[in-house]
């Protein structure tokens, strides 16, 4: 009997873009190419579709991510589209899942926020599929009931938790289970086998050939067994990568596994046994998601300054929705579906003045609607605000906790066209209190704080600021 495997990737790139001017700035370090993405494209994300590996593993890309790879390498982006639309010929269900537009730590997030990255991914997901997701994957697998429970409530089956985020021992199969969720009923979850996975993604030094490793693995297993790990392994993160999976994922007679997908198994194989998830825990950090909240020491050094971050965003973003709900719901009887709509926008399938206009019955004038565009916009940039990469390294003077700063003063810039209203200042103000603490790190030395980052971001982008 051979062994059933799966294998996800998950697909993920950073933000890069500066959010004045959209486009994404040369990158140092990425040479010969301009950037991360197109290097990692290089590297990765060409070569795996090209060899057709997205065709027979289970996959998620990034909103964001695909979004450039339809702007920038779009061959390869059909490459990705074609290989979840042969899939589901074949197979009756896509091997492409979800995930939530901006890589948004969920169970940090407010309920409102939750909603709308989760909104928003189905919506992405399907635009770029032309389908409703199954699953969807959880940013840095970080989890609670209240994330499973929207999840749900949106159409979806399943997602993707890791062997330390579950109470109880699954001895290394992968599941299905059920998880029983608080307003009643259950939510599927396949469980990664953590030592395996995490072998393929940090040692394959020790690797000689994919397939025989993969088979050395399934001996004396029982159920399905989950390899889920980085998609950038795959070429980039590991230079082998490519040609490992390739390997694994050869047909050959008498193999002892048998690849399937996650969405094609779960259709085959309902949860039967239930479990219970260890709530606020994430795949990256052993701290209860302090990596991204009060500092952890999964970061060493002083991270004193991520829960200052942390803070000052969400004091922010309650400012900006306090002046969003007092200038719309004069107008609109749920301002907020406003919001969840506008990804279509993002997406380039509906206009502007049109969604508007058909979430009101209000007249509007000319300067009303521009007005009232500049504030949805700004809601976007607020989502932003929270990309988890702004806390996930140690050092503030990254270009990640730039870019959550920077996200932070665009939508700024757009509450202050709509509404005359500056909450600049006393962001900047907060911002002094987010320091470094360390040996000198770029250009902030000790002592140096957040409010520096706030000012060279804003001399280097004096004239769309002015």
């Amino acid at each position: 009997m051979t062994q059933p495997v799966a294998i996800h990737g998950h697909f993920y790139q950073p933000p890069r873009e500066n959010p004045f001017t959209g486009e994404v700035p040369r990158e140092k370090g990425a040479e010969p190419y301009h950037d991360y993405n197109e290097k990692i494209a290089v590297e990765c994300y060409q070569p795996n579709a090209l060899a057709g590996n997205l065709d027979r593993i289970s996959f998620n890309i990034g909103p964001t991510l695909i979004g450039w790879l339809d702007r920038h390498d779009h061959k390869t982006y059909r490459r990705i589209q074609e290989a979840d639309r042969v899939h589901r010929q074949t197979h009756g269900v896509g091997n492409a899942i979800a995930q939530p537009v901006h890589h948004t730590i969920l169970p940090l997030a407010r309920r409102r926020d939750k909603i709308t990255q989760i909104k928003w991914g189905i919506a992405s997901f399907r635009h770029r599929y032309g389908r409703q997701p199954r699953g969807m994957w959880l940013p840095e697998m970080a989890v609670d009931l209240i994330t499973l429970e929207i999840l749900s409530r949106r159409g979806l089956s399943f997602t993707i938790l890791s062997e330390e985020q579950v109470q109880g021992e699954v001895h290394g199969n992968a599941g299905p289970y059920r998880v029983r969720l608080p307003g009643g009923g259950f939510f599927a979850v396949f469980v990664r086998d953590r030592h395996v996975s995490n072998q393929l993604s940090f040692a394959t030094d020790q690797i000689t050939a994919g397939r025989q490793w993969l088979a050395d693995q399934v001996q004396g297993r029982q159920g399905l067994m989950l390899i889920a790990t980085d998609g950038e392994t795959f070429g980039h993160h590991q230079r082998r990568g490519v040609q490992l999976l390739t390997d694994m994922l050869r047909d050959e007679a008498g193999s002892p596994y048998q690849l399937v997908t996650l969405a094609d198994y779960l259709r085959t194989h309902p949860p039967v046994r239930e479990i219970e998830i260890s709530e606020r825990t994430a795949w990256s950090c052993s701290h209860h998601l302090g990596r991204w909240d009060r500092g952890c020491g999964c970061t060493p050094g002083d991270h004193s300054w991520k829960p200052v971050l942390r803070s000052t965003l969400d004091l922010l973003a309650d400012e900006i929705d306090a002046i969003y709900l007092y200038e719309l719901r004069r107008l609109f009887s749920n301002p907020w579906l406003l919001v969840d709509q506008y990804i279509d926008v993002v997406l380039g399938v509906a206009d502007m003045n049109t969604l508007i206009r058909e979430a009101t019955s209000a007249k509007l004038t000319t300067g009303q609607s521009l007005r009232i565009g500049k504030l949805v916009q700004a809601q976007l940039h607020r989502q932003r605000m929270f990309t988890s990469c702004g806390w996930f390294f140690e050092k503030l003077n990254r270009p990640e906790p730039r870019y959550v700063i920077a996200q932070a003063m665009r939508a700024i810039q757009l509450v202050k066209q709509a509404t005359g209203t500056d909450l600049g200042p006393d962001f900047r103000e907060a911002l002094c209190a987010a320091k470094c603490g360390r040996a000198r790190t770029g250009l902030l030395a000790p002592g140096h704080t957040a409010a520096m980052l706030y000012d060279e971001i804003e001399a280097a982008n004096q004239l769309v600021l002015s």
